[in-house]
């Protein structure tokens, strides 16, 4: 194929790329309507149900599905513009090849001639280097049967062990500390129980603007009387309405759930009959926390005595309560400590297992959840299996009729992933929907690091901003042209219905994926014809690990608006069952194939555990030199790494640049009017953007959305120290310092240069 001009795509920036936006068709536009869809968001975990209005192999519109038990109706700002994405000029419809001499940067060209390039290079590498020198990187958002088949192309296909997700930058360190607290990772409760709880407590969760329908659930129970307790650094919309707001410093979440605790036994506020019958470990983690006095905890969290007490004997004294986190406590060196302090706090109170009790983390991305299940993880196999432990590789192995030894044992986290690349252990990288270069702590890393790979091919629908480093890019399928599950915030498995084919050369993932094993001659096992038949053996992969999906189908996930696992096929003695799912974990008297009926934690005994949540000082904290704490986040109408949400117009609109926030007394210190032009520089890197001078954020804290790329990018600041458990990179606090810039950044100047 001749080569031909790409346009406006190669137009790469030092600064990062200003994306044009449409407005798609707004709404029906007097379309003649084909038919309406009924499926999913794209975007968040919560996976709000909608209609999608198609007409002429375009989605033109949407509706609200009303049937869907979640969200009935509701949605957020991203859920009423998602429809507009597919329809922006920088929809992918065409392969792109790299060429040096080509002054446009890329060339288009045919899908097979791009596979066959991919393939070449994939091939010559693992035979110069071995295997293992190919890594390749996934995303949270596809469906679980992508993320089923990413596992086993990475260990069978590719036979390297390096593959990991970009869930790790979301949801790990609740898995992790779930994992062992209670031996399963997954919200405990339907978001129901919310509702007739007597305490809320919210940590680290700015709901309203990452799961604003959770809001609903929070407002909802406090019109039947909650209180509601919110833990954050800033006043976030859902703490102008709480009952007890307290601003803690970045990182001190475990030292507050400590000094909780320490009130709730000194006073006995404990549950003493669920403790002895139902858990390990306590008299451990009292004698830990001790020491955490109110006056100590206050000292080191920044929250008032006074506000501790409250909240203690709120949380104690309830005879309901639900206890909900998210990324705030999550995102630090020490965000399984955080995780597992939070869980202490629930253990004591014994309120979990029964309606109206319960603990819930806040998934992030559409399939947070289930892609976190099958196989994407570096060190884990379908069902929630581990990698390293021969049983579970027996009998995957044998579901995917190989010898246990043929798969490779477990990779390394995604970061770790970038450090083996700049080390040149890692030569070759594959990428489906990830975007590391924006998404990532310490980016200008992982751009030195892109550019140091001998060949990179990503595969996606946009080109993102990682993607302009690839010598192949490969066109991929949104969410509305592919079918599949997901499974949400609650545990729930939902079905995504596809309603319009790819454009042009655009293909579906998993046929992409297919397309490469078997160019590479290693098709064993990835010969599936469709995504069913997918899942039809990922339902057996998953027969009796944790994460069990066995007892579904697709019909009956449809026929029941979604199941949530585990869903077993068969009952204790064998006997083939039509399993409900499990709404509600940890109920007395539920059988789970782990516990085997000693009780209904997922250990052996099955027992709940209380973990040593050792409060640790984060990894860089301020000093004289960069004074002030740098913690970053989300906006409502962007999303992660901006891809899809920066190219749909109202969304942009709405929130069109990042800004930093800074309490005005800290502004008057700085000579910092809002709408100056502000510079925060930690020892990595610098962010010039305009102020946003606010009240509702601690005087030593700033704030900077990370939605944007290159210089506008929060993450140029932030710092790659990651938990030692969960790997998760601790984005909510780095040190600062902060001055009034008194010029435009370059990509300001460029930009009115351009209008």
């Amino acid at each position: 194929m001749a080569a031909e001009p790409v346009g406006e795509l190669h137009i790469i920036e030092q600064f990062g790329p200003h994306l044009a936006y449409t407005e798609g068709k707004r709404l029906d536009s007097g379309a003649k309507i084909d038919r309406l869809v009924d499926t999913h968001c794209c975007f968040c975990g919560q996976q709000c149900g909608i209609k999608l209005k198609v007409s002429n192999n375009q989605v033109v519109g949407f509706e609200p599905r009303m049937d869907f038990p979640f969200n009935r109706g509701m949605l957020c700002p991203k859920g009423v513009k998602r429809y507009l994405q597919g329809s922006h000029p920088d929809r992918l419809e065409k392969a792109l090849i790299r060429e040096k001499s080509n002054p446009n940067g890329f060339r288009l060209a045919g899908y097979e001639e791009a596979l066959a390039k991919t393939v070449s290079e994939i091939a010559r590498i693992q035979s110069t280097y071995g295997n293992d020198a190919i890594g390749m990187l996934s995303g949270a958002s596809l469906t679980t049967e992508k993320t089923y088949l990413m596992g086993k192309f990475a260990r069978l296909g590719l036979k390297t062990p390096y593959i990991d997700y970009n869930g790790r930058l979301c949801m790990v360190s609740a898995g992790a500390g779930n994992k062992k607290a209670f031996g399963i990772d997954r919200a405990a409760n339907p978001w129901d129980d919310m509702l007739g709880a007597e305490v809320i407590w919210i940590s680290g969760a700015n709901i309203a603007e990452c799961a604003p329908i959770t809001t609903h659930y929070v407002w909802q129970a406090r019109e039947n009387g909650a209180r509601i307790i919110v833990v954050d650094p800033r006043i976030t919309p859902i703490a102008r309405t709480c009952d007890l707001f307290m601003p803690v410093k970045p990182g001190r979440d475990a030292a507050l759930f400590a000094g909780i605790l320490h009130l709730m036994i000194e006073k006995d506020w404990v549950d003493h009959d669920f403790i002895e019958k139902h858990t390990v470990g306590f008299e451990q983690v009292a004698t830990s926390v001790k020491d955490w006095t109110p006056t100590r905890t206050a000292q080191v969290t920044g929250i008032a005595e006074r506000l501790i007490h409250q909240a203690a004997e709120w949380w104690g004294t309830a005879k309901t309560s639900f206890l909900m986190h998210a990324r705030g406590i999550e995102h630090h060196s020490q965000g399984v400590q955080n995780v597992m302090g939070a869980i202490n706090m629930v253990l004591a109170s014994g309120r979990i297992g029964r309606p109206n009790c319960g603990y819930g983390t806040i998934t992030g991305q559409a399939n947070g959840q289930g892609g976190r299940e099958h196989g994407q993880k570096c060190d884990q196999l379908p069902g929630g299996r581990d990698l390293a432990n021969p049983e579970h590789r027996k009998y995957i192995a044998d579901v995917w009729k190989v010898a246990p030894d043929d798969l490779p044992g477990p990779g390394v986290d995604a970061y770790e992933l970038f450090r083996k690349i700049d080390r040149g252990e890692i030569k070759g990288l594959i990428s489906l929907c990830f975007n590391p270069k924006v998404s990532l702590p310490d980016n200008n890393f992982i751009t030195k690091c892109l550019d140091k790979l001998e060949f990179f091919v990503a595969i996606d629908f946009f080109l993102n901003e990682t993607a302009r480093h690839a010598d192949v890019v490969l066109p991929g399928s949104l969410h509305e042209e592919d079918e599949g599950t997901v499974t949400q915030i609650e545990g729930r498995a939902i079905k995504i219905n596809k309603a319009v084919e790819p454009p042009g050369d655009a293909r579906q993932d998993w046929r992409i994926i297919q397309d490469i094993a078997a160019g590479l001659k290693r098709p064993h096992g990835l010969q599936f014809s469709s995504p069913r038949e997918i899942f039809e053996e990922l339902r057996v992969a998953s027969k009796g690990g944790v994460c069990d999906y066995s007892g579904m189908t697709w019909e009956k996930i449809e026929q029941n608006n979604g199941i949530c696992w585990p869903c077993y096929s068969e009952d204790p003695e064998g006997n083939a069952i039509d399993h409900p799912g499990t709404p509600r974990l940890f109920e007395l008297g539920s059988w789970n194939p782990i516990a085997k009926g000693n009780g209904p934690f997922y250990f052996p005994d099955g027992k709940a555990r209380f973990n040593l949540a050792e409060y640790l000082p984060p990894v860089e904290d301020t000093d004289q030199e960069y004074p002030l704490m740098l913690t970053t986040g989300r906006v409502v109408s962007q999303f992660l790494s901006g891809t899809q949400t920066r190219r749909i117009g109202p969304l942009v609109d709405q929130y069109p640049e990042p800004k930093l926030e800074l309490h005005p007394n800290l502004a008057a210190e700085l000579g910092i009017k809002d709408g100056d032009w502000a510079t925060a520089e930690s020892r990595r890197g610098t962010c010039t953007v305009r102020a946003h001078v606010v009240s509702t954020i601690r005087p030593d804290t700033v704030f900077i959305p990370y939605h944007w790329p290159g210089r506008k990018s929060a993450n140029q600041l932030t710092i790659s120290a990651q938990d030692p458990i969960s790997k998760i990179p601790a984005y909510k606090v780095c040190a600062v310092r902060v001055t009034k810039s008194e010029t435009a950044p370059e990509y300001a100047r460029h930009l009115e240069a351009q209008q």
